[in-house]
């Protein structure tokens, strides 16, 4: 088992959180049950499964919350992309939210790939 709360990646996801927040509360009000709600529930889906994932029993299973995490930055990353051509937000936020997306999903496969490898 793992202390989440000392995983970086946790650190990283849980520091992305209000950034993407506050940005998405700057779209318009039509986005409320759309791409507003999607945001929120893909970041906060990230340290929530890492912290979920760190209780299991073994690392096998720990993966498995790391990957919904990593799906989670996938999401985000897409859904940037759709404000940014839907011109919700600024080149340089959609550039600067989306460096820290992919920061943390490099963070995420490397660790996976620890956990994978650890136990071979």
């Amino acid at each position: 088992m793992h202390n989440y709360k000392e995983l970086e990646i946790w650190k990283g996801s849980i520091k992305l959180c209000p950034k993407i927040y506050k940005i998405s509360d700057t779209f318009p009000d039509s986005e409320k049950f759309g791409l507003i709600s999607q945001l929120k529930r893909a970041v906060i889906s990230i340290p929530s499964n890492i912290a979920e994932g760190s209780a299991k029993s073994s690392d096998k299973h720990f993966v498995i919350f790391l990957e919904n995490a990593l799906g989670s930055c996938y999401e985000i990353e897409t859904q940037l992309l759709v404000a940014l051509e839907l011109n919700f937000i600024s080149e340089d936020n959609y550039s600067f939210l989306n460096d820290e997306v992919s920061s943390i999903i490099k963070m995420i496969i490397k660790f996976i790939k620890y956990l994978q490898n650890k136990n071979q």
